[in-house]
């Protein structure tokens, strides 16, 4: 049997836009918890928003857009960490058919540079300039290189700008607030005049990848393609009005502002976001506070959680399911969030930007080694092959090829570049996501690693997952990532990059050689063992091996 399978097709896709879904759903529970932010500031209180008010937040933030011109499919910028503003411009750009440009808030100006000029971004709203990242400064000093940056926004919080409004080169810059007040020179009913102009086929977003080779590339999706991939996420989580979800991931990635925002409203559940960026004592305490019933991150970030000397402390009965994305869980850790955090029902999903992004998942009632080993099956309303690197052929049941997904959640493409977007989507409209993986008789997908992760040793193909998965056993390791290093007799060795558990003693690698003795076939025994206290990480949560495999050459000059 060849690994091809087809999600079921018996609800039909949503026909309509984010902003008209979220009028919808606002006219159903006016009076339900939408929006909190826990604390917007350190020792503050929490914000809230009801589906009535964020509606109307969201309208008059359109209206204030809609003043300064700002046209259908033109290109508006947010580069900041999570904050309720940050929602609101979500579905303020989508109600007028602006295009969202999520930029990274780890990105300085040279990134920043390439981004608003590789799209043309018009406007750019920035987060207010804290200890780690100055971003008004290097705002402005994109601005100054950048003409079709027309305007400058500062979320609350930033500096006071009103020395410089009467400057002519700064007469682009407006706080937040000045914005809003420009909604007051525009009709009501303009917004419903603009919404009446848009498809649901619109482009309505611009993610860009993490550009861990070469320039990133932004990927183009509409209100179809992350509309309803939320939704069905949503659907199989089984999401009412009466679900609280708990969203410490960045909203800048699909995993906030798709699995979280337009997943969780779309439902008429309440968003909560426990903190700007990601802490693990915050995220469990939004739970506890606001009694979360569905709480999201990345396997590292349920790691720290657990690891809090004073988890027992935390009240999380009120969780029931939640959503593991961005790399496999390891078993024991999975065990410990459905015995310990109460997650019965917690999901594993799996894909990439350009899908937007959830192809397979897996579903209610599967099981721990399900949960664990596989990243569930193909979504509804998609299609799922996997197919041989080397000749594009499917491949039978069981063995590794790279894994392609096909349906209504495809990009429309990368911006401006459509010879990238015929390398990434074939002909017959299949994305070819780059990662290995094998289908189970079942349905069920086992990912590999990614092609570019694997390691060849001496004419031996050796997936990293298999040996992370077996020295997660270990009794003083609390996470490891596998990488590959150059070898001149080989071609390449194994290195364990470890993270020790509090406490633990310190591990060599004839410590794991040991451990690995008679158990592990003896190429795939690591060479190399890196004791670190953290990982490189993007800001949506995955591990930079590119990043460890570079300071892993240099320090070994290999």
């Amino acid at each position: 049997m060849l690994s091809y399978t087809a999600g079921d097709t018996d609800v039909p896709l949503l026909d309509e836009t984010i902003g008209a879904n979220l009028e919808r759903i606002a006219a159903q529970f006016p009076l339900r918890d939408a929006l909190i932010e826990a604390a917007a500031s350190p020792g503050g209180d929490a914000r809230r928003w009801s589906y009535q008010k964020l509606n109307d937040d969201v309208d008059r933030l359109a209206r204030a857009l809609l003043a300064l011109g700002v046209g259908k499919g033109e290109r508006v910028g947010i580069w900041s960490p999570n904050c309720a503003e940050w929602t609101i411009l979500q579905y303020a750009t989508a109600k007028i058919g602006a295009i969202l440009v999520n930029v990274n808030p780890a990105y300085r100006s040279h990134e920043l540079e390439f981004v608003v000029k590789q799209n043309g971004m018009r406007m750019l709203v920035t987060a207010p300039s804290d200890k780690n990242n100055e971003y008004v400064g290097m705002a402005r000093e994109v601005a100054g290189t950048c003409p079709e940056l027309r305007e400058l926004v500062f979320l609350p919080g930033a500096p006071e700008l009103g020395l410089v409004q009467g400057v002519p080169e700064a007469g682009h810059e407006l706080t937040y607030g000045e914005l809003l007040t420009r909604a007051d020179g525009v009709g009501l009913s303009a917004v419903g005049e603009r919404m009446a102009q848009l498809d649901p086929h619109d482009p309505i977003n611009l993610q860009y990848t993490s550009g861990t080779t070469g320039f990133p590339k932004g990927a183009t999706l509409t209100h179809h393609n992350i509309l309803n991939n939320g939704h069905s996420i949503g659907r199989l989580l089984r999401y009412t009005e009466h679900d609280r979800v708990v969203i410490p991931v960045p909203f800048y990635h699909c995993f906030g502002m798709v699995i979280g925002n337009l997943n969780a409203l779309s439902f008429g559940a309440a968003t909560i976001i426990p903190s700007r960026g990601f802490s693990p004592s915050a995220a469990l305490e939004a739970v506890q506070d606001f009694g979360g019933t569905s709480l999201y991150g990345v396997p590292t970030m349920f790691i720290a959680e657990l690891a809090l000397p004073d988890f027992d402390s935390y009240d999380l009965s009120t969780l029931r399911t939640g959503v593991m994305a961005g790399s496999l869980c390891p078993i024991e850790v999975m065990r410990r969030v459905i015995d310990e955090m109460h997650m019965v029902d917690v999901a594993i999903c799996y894909g990439m930007t350009e899908t937007s992004p959830v192809s397979t998942m897996t579903r209610d009632g599967d099981t721990l080694e399900q949960r664990t080993s596989t990243v569930g099956r193909t979504m509804p309303h998609l299609e799922s092959r996997i197919v041989d690197p080397g000749s594009g052929e499917g491949v039978e049941r069981g063995v590794i090829g790279e894994l392609c997904t096909r349906g209504y959640a495809v990009m429309q493409g990368y911006w401006g570049q459509p010879d990238k977007t015929a390398e990434a989507i074939d002909g017959e409209g299949w994305m070819h996501t780059g990662d290995l993986a094998r289908m189970d008789e079942d349905g069920y997908v086992v990912i590999e690693g990614r092609i570019k992760d694997m390691v060849i040793r001496g004419g031996e193909n050796i997936y990293p997952r298999e040996i992370e998965e077996f020295l997660y056993l270990h009794p003083s390791v609390q996470d490891v990532q596998v990488i590959g290093v150059p070898d001149e007799k080989y071609g390449e060795e194994l290195m364990a990059c470890i993270i020790l558990k509090p406490g633990a003693p310190s591990i060599t690698a004839e410590d794991v050689a040991e451990y690995c003795q008679g158990k592990l076939a003896r190429y795939k025994i690591p060479k190399y063992v890196d004791v670190r206290e953290s990982f490189p990480m993007t800001v949506s949560g995955k591990v930079r091996k590119v990043d460890m495999r570079e300071e892993a050459v240099a320090r070994l000059h290999l």
